[in-house]
């Protein structure tokens, strides 16, 4: 399928382009907190007097808030962006329910500045990439079950009769993403910002590196990878080079990188077999 006719045809009026502004807009916003946050905490392992003694600039309080800030606030607010432009004109359609989508823009700028309270506060869960306490929590799952409503209710209303691979890859993050993200915050709250993992030992540990490592796998690259199947033939102006090989690129992945979160935890209290397993998904992915 050619991108040619998908890209340029309808003009912006008939899609639903404000959110996507929108989304943008803050992406550069908080790409730029975000960045400017990795370099004074970067500062700080050379002098490490410039947290000035306050407990809310020190480095371990500060290093969450960083990579939060690039990952879901930076790097979300662009896939957001993305994602609902690319299925619009693939798909030749609006967007379904855009009330929905003006949620998740503003249920996701919530969830950032609830980051930016919280954790420079200390309150936090301590799981990598999943700091975020509870209440937090469900407000990511609501955004992110919204999110698919509007993405997959837009793909079942295209006026194609073909889902374009970038679609493929957005499709595949976001289910994703729900499902390591309901899964690895599963907690037993015991006050209003403080709770325990649903999970002890060895299996919270299993968990939580499932959806650690994913989050990169899923979040940060297949993703993304859906952004450039689309943007990069977009601007050369031709066609992907294959486009059977981008299916087998996109199943080759999948397949693969859900079993490889064990590779963080070599040499612990892991089962050998997960250890094994990962080890081999590893040398494959």
């Amino acid at each position: 399928m050619s991108l040619q006719n998908t890209a340029v045809a309808p003009i912006d009026r008939e899609y639903e382009i404000t959110i996507v502004r929108f989304f943008t807009i803050m992406a550069v916003i908080w790409g730029i907190v975000g960045m400017s946050l990795g370099v004074f905490i970067a500062s700080q392992l050379a002098w490490p007097a410039l947290n000035f003694d306050i407990p809310w600039l020190t480095f371990s309080r500060l290093r969450p808030l960083h990579t939060n800030a690039v990952i879901f606030a930076f790097g979300g607010c662009a896939l957001f962006a993305t994602s609902y432009y690319i299925v619009q004109r693939t798909c030749k359609t609006r967007l379904f329910a855009p009330y929905l989508a003006w949620f998740t823009f503003w249920g996701w700028q919530a969830v950032i500045v609830a980051a930016v309270i919280t954790l420079p506060l200390g309150l936090t869960s301590s799981k990598e990439y999943a700091e975020l306490e509870w209440p937090i929590d469900i407000l990511i799952a609501l955004v992110w079950i919204s999110y698919a409503i509007v993405f997959f209710g837009t793909l079942i209303k295209r006026k194609t009769s073909h889902i374009y691979v970038a679609n493929w890859f957005f499709a595949a993050f976001i289910i994703t993403i729900a499902l390591l993200h309901i899964v690895n915050s599963m907690a037993i709250p015991i006050s209003a910002f403080k709770s325990y993992s649903l999970f002890g030992g060895a299996t919270d540990a299993m968990v939580q590196w499932w959806y650690g490592h994913n989050a990169v796998g899923f979040y940060l690259t297949a993703a993304f990878l859906g952004m450039m199947y689309y943007f990069v033939p977009v601007q050369i102006g031709r066609p992907i080079y294959s486009y059977r090989l981008s299916i087998v690129h996109f199943w080759a992945l999948i397949a693969s990188y859900m079993w490889a979160g064990g590779h963080h935890l070599h040499y612990s209290a892991l089962p050998d077999w997960t250890q094994s397993l990962a080890m081999v998904f590893s040398i494959i992915l």
